[in-house]
């Protein structure tokens, strides 16, 4: 039998509470404005003013809406920056359609491919109940978006435009993950019974047919060719007739994406290790995700260095912590709850991952950073969510809040080290589907 809260204990914290005419004033606030407007530091606004030593033009922000494909926005992001330097063409966007679509397929092959190779494990084995809970699920790593790239290429958004599905997936996914799920049954009670390979092989290209079916009535059906067709920022018409959508990115962005490295901090595992998300591979036969884990310090520097060399930065980070939407702004002090409530709610970057308090969120862009005697002192970031939210789509951070909140960034192997390569070159450690980093 546990530890009852007893009448005695009720009247102590009652007690106690009314002991602090502090109480009464922050309870007014909490309880009038909420608790993060009760304990918002307007100074913030200060210390994030919008100056930066090194900042990139690239023009206006993406918006994707109701969806959670923030990873391939921002690695499109960073790839149209490019094409936009190379083709004057500041405002140019890929279509985040195209690769959404065949990220659905390939996903649903993967989810297929996981679930025959654990059907003789029980529904409530943890790595089972993993792939159930969200067969299908629009988050992503970079890796994922690279390996769709170099895959299936790109399309200009004009070839392949968003759709009410891709700019809300909500009512699509949940037929997916439906139809995900009544397949991993036939799968399941296929192999159990005995199947063959070619049986099963069989059974899962008519599902994949099915899964092929349902993205292109939901997303569209993705080009084979089209017309590259355009005016560039200098008012110059361009045309180029008959292209297919790898040979678009070799001949425009043209971008070896196997020379950039995912780095990462993640405290609560061993650094200058390399290590794999085997679980969340989108691509059978495709790019795997790889993470090289190092101090905080790698991260800031090889950022800054790319950023210096007028290329952007793709990030992974917890944006819902410490974060104003409206205003755009990320700081670590941004809300002080715990100067309001009067408590210690302190954890370290590790214990927020042991204990289920971070995660990697959401994926941005690096387009800026203000370097002060050495130190960088505050970054600039493009967000995928439109104009509306910050200085017109660009949010502000701290550098402490990269330090806190920041996870993954991805740059070119050059910025790195012969020891760091020779790290990130090497075989990874497989992490579980449940690490914190998925």
């Amino acid at each position: 039998m546990g530890k009852e809260i007893s009448q005695e204990n009720v009247t102590k914290f009652r007690k106690n509470f009314g002991k602090d005419n502090r109480n009464s004033a922050v309870q007014r606030a909490a309880t009038k404005n909420g608790v993060l407007n009760a304990s918002e530091d307007i100074a913030a606004k200060v210390r994030l003013n919008r100056t930066f030593s090194i900042e990139l033009d690239t023009g206006k922000v993406t918006n994707q809406r109701h969806s959670g494909r923030c990873w391939l926005f921002s690695l499109l992001n960073t790839l149209r920056h490019q094409l936009a330097d190379k083709e004057n063409m500041k405002d140019f966007e890929f279509s985040e359609s195209y690769s959404f679509f065949w990220d659905k397929v390939e996903r649903a092959n993967v989810f297929y491919e996981n679930i025959i190779r654990t059907a003789d494990k029980p529904t409530s084995d943890r790595e089972v109940a993993v792939y159930l809970d969200s067969p299908d699920d629009d988050g992503g790593q970079w890796a994922m978006a690279a390996g769709l790239v170099q895959k299936y290429g790109v399309v200009p958004a004009s070839v392949m435009p968003e759709s009410f599905n891709t700019n809300d997936t909500s009512g699509f996914a949940s037929s997916l993950n439906l139809k995900l799920r009544k397949d991993a049954v036939e799968l399941r009670e296929l192999k159990n019974s005995g199947a063959t390979e070619g049986q099963l092989n069989a059974k899962r290209d008519q599902l994949l047919g099915e899964v092929y079916q349902m993205t292109a009535i939901a997303v569209g059906t993705p080009p084979e060719k089209f017309d590259f067709e355009y005016w560039d920022d200098k008012k110059n018409y361009h045309r180029d007739a008959d292209l297919t959508p790898k040979a678009f990115y070799d001949k425009y962005i043209g971008v070896d994406l196997d020379d950039y490295v995912v780095v990462t901090n993640s405290p609560d595992k061993p650094f200058d290790k390399l290590y794999s998300l085997p679980a969340e591979d989108n691509i059978v036969g495709g790019k795997k995700i790889t993470l090289l884990n190092v101090d905080m310090e790698v991260l800031r520097k090889a950022a800054i260095a790319q950023l210096k060399d007028g290329e952007t930065v793709w990030f992974g980070n917890d944006v819902l912590e410490q974060m104003d939407r409206n205003d755009g702004l990320l700081d670590s002090k941004l809300y002080r709850t715990d100067e309001l409530f009067d408590v210690d709610l302190s954890m370290s970057k590790a214990e927020r991952l042991q204990y289920g308090q971070a995660a990697v969120s959401h994926a941005m862009t690096l387009t800026g950073v203000d370097v002060v005697n050495d130190e960088a002192t505050k970054w600039k970031v493009e967000n995928s969510w439109g104009d509306k939210s910050g200085e017109k789509g660009y949010f502000a951070m701290t550098d402490d809040w990269f330090e806190n909140y920041v996870y993954q960034v991805v740059v070119h192997r050059k910025y790195l080290t012969a020891a760091q390569l020779k790290i990130a070159d090497s075989t990874p450690e497989p992490l579980p589907v449940w690490d914190p980093m998925m």
